[in-house]
């Protein structure tokens, strides 16, 4: 998707929705960067900046004609607990480290290969996420004095716990106050942003009524400064590269994932389609350039994205236009923004933690008590417990391991043999027994991928099958989609037994992939090239005629029709010549 593509057949109409668009979200957006910002355990106006500079650039440079980029609640955590460990100023390197992880993925494809984490991973660290968010609001939302944040949720939890006695009721009354303004504006005025209200009339009543006796963004961070934010470079060397390479990559991923999902969100409400590998380079040069200028890490929004969309966006300019109304507003209004209560603010996150928190698709997913409902209460206690690096590393391991464990359980190994009752003679698994088997032509038919987590299932189940060595062994392996190299070495393990012990080994009906891997490997040559067919029948035409006729002579089995005839004592020469140039001209067109 080219720049001029996006802006195709451009009109002042579309110019004048997208100014609408910019504006409503742009107002939404100024409360919850200072929020995001305060949570992640750094100054409200990084908030602003990044909502400035990275909800431009992602606009103007990203893969999704309506996304709406900037900090995010899902940053909260990592972002937080970096700042703790490392400092702000690391965490600006963390961050522009990320932008460019975010840009290599972008130039590498990779935008397709982050849509395949599996759901419940995404939805047990989100949850994980909304919880950590609402309750790190309580202590702001009570008011409560002296309160150290830390690494962990039990650590944080204690803390509460210990200054609960400090509770500020002019606190609590600004946070309900705000809470209830939030509740009821969207269903008495669904149009006008709830959050911006319940902020600005609630630290109103506080101003006036409480002032003084409820913390402030001032009063708690300093003012917030009515100016542009300054360029700097960062401090980097590589002691600090090397230490802040996994936060940054996981800044990276987690980025990658929202800003993608809020990209499908916008397809599946507008009808269009984004470029994900572009969406991945406009988010990694956001992540670049914001750092430079103090700001956060930041990703697209799903919810303010949602709301673009809403508000009738038409293009990506409402998007730079919402960063433009952000710009102005702290040029114009930062003063006043410095006197807003941080109880006002709590409930701001609070319903932001609750939106987020994906219930209903949580509670679903355990309710099915799945392999999936497992993934997903792990990563969910690990996000809340430990840290969302360890979460999501553990979920994405547990659902590999499940998932190979669910397709190793789908490849099934069955010997059959032909069935006369049923049309063309099918080959079925219930037409062999002890006193129904050709003791010289042994068939399987293999179905499902033979890959690491099944190959030794596959050889064992041939070989525990066979307690004799017959002269010809026929694989139908027309339903095996996929063969991995370990697959390859189990297979060419069974064809050195047979050829070891003067058997053949015929295969069927094998598809393009596993062909080419047995060509790759050099099996392709070692079984022959003869011993392929497209068609099950050919190749078991082909193999009555390499069989031991001598051995048919008095064979009570009658395994298949042209059994009839070889089991005769007194066969002639002329049926049996007669019968081997039947059975080539049925192969000739493969052989």
């Amino acid at each position: 998707m080219k720049w001029r593509g996006r802006f195709e057949s451009y009109s002042k109409e579309a110019f004048r929705k997208d100014c609408i668009s910019g504006l409503i979200v742009g107002v939404i957006a100024i409360p919850l960067g200072m929020a995001f910002a305060i949570s992640s355990g750094v100054k409200p106006e990084y908030g602003i900046y990044t909502t400035i500079i990275a909800g431009i650039l992602i606009s103007m440079f990203g893969g999704s004609r309506f996304q709406i980029g900037g900090p995010t609640g899902a940053f909260i955590p990592i972002l937080l607990s970096i700042v703790m460990q490392y400092g702000y100023r690391n965490l600006l390197i963390a961050g522009f480290l990320a932008g460019i992880m975010l840009i290599l993925m972008g130039i590498f494809k990779m935008g397709t290969l982050i849509q395949f984490i599996p759901r419940p991973v995404t939805i047990g660290f989100t949850a994980g996420i909304a919880v950590i968010i609402f309750t790190g609001q309580i202590a702001n939302f009570l008011g409560l004095q002296h309160i150290e944040k830390h690494e962990y949720f039990i650590s944080n939890m204690k803390e509460i716990g210990i200054h609960i006695a400090t509770i500020n009721l002019y606190s609590v009354l600004t946070a309900f106050i705000s809470l209830i303004i939030i509740l009821v504006t969207p269903k008495v005025f669904p149009k006008v942003p709830g959050s911006l209200i319940g902020l600005t009339i609630s630290s109103i009543v506080a101003f006036f009524l409480f002032n003084g006796k409820v913390p402030t963004i001032e009063s708690t961070f300093g003012s917030i400064p009515s100016s542009l934010p300054a360029f700097h470079l960062l401090e980097m060397d590589f002691g600090k590269i090397q230490a802040l390479l996994g936060p940054a990559f996981v800044i990276a991923m987690l980025g990658g994932i929202e800003s993608l999902l809020s990209a499908v969100v916008a397809d599946g409400m507008t009808g269009s389609r984004h470029n994900s590998n572009r969406e991945l380079i406009g988010q990694g040069l956001a992540n670049v350039v914001t750092p430079l200028f103090g700001g956060i890490p930041a990703t697209g929004a799903i919810a303010r994205t949602a709301t673009n969309i809403k508000s009738g966006a038409v293009s990506p300019m409402s998007g730079i236009i919402h960063g433009i109304v952000v710009l102005i507003v702290l040029l114009v209004f930062a003063p006043y923004a410095s006197h807003i209560p941080l109880a006002s603010m709590a409930p701001v996150l609070m319903i932001v933690a609750w939106n987020m928190s994906e219930r209903k698709e949580f509670i679903h997913v355990l309710k099915t008590k799945t392999s999936d409902a497992v993934v997903l209460a792990i990563t969910f206690l690990l996000t809340v417990f430990l840290d969302l690096t360890t979460a999501v590393e553990v979920g994405l391991i547990l659902a590999v391991i499940l998932f190979v464990k669910r397709m190793s359980e789908i490849l099934t190994v069955t010997k059959v043999l032909p069935d006369p009752s049923v049309k063309h003679h099918k080959l079925m698994s219930h037409m062999v027994s002890e006193g129904h088997d050709c003791p010289q032509i042994s068939i399987y038919t293999i179905e499902g991928p033979l890959f690491f987590g099944a190959a030794s299932m596959f050889e064992k189940s041939i070989m525990s099958t066979i307690h004799y060595t017959p002269e010809i062994l026929l694989l139908r392996m027309g339903k095996v989609p996929f063969m991995d190299t370990t697959g390859e070495t189990n297979l060419a393990g069974i064809v050195k037994h047979f050829k070891s012990h003067g058997g053949l080994v015929l295969l069927s009906g094998v598809q393009a992939q596993p062909k080419d891997v047995l060509k790759r490997t050099g099996l392709y040559e070692f079984i022959g090239k003869q011993n392929f067919f497209e068609h099950t029948g050919e190749a078991l035409a082909y193999a009555l005629t390499q069989i031991k006729y001598n051995k048919c002579l008095g064979c009570k089995h009658f395994a298949f029709q042209e059994c009839a005839i070889l089991s005769q004592p007194k066969a002639s020469h002329a049926s049996i010549n007669s019968f081997n140039k039947l059975n080539k001209n049925k192969i000739e067109p493969s052989s």
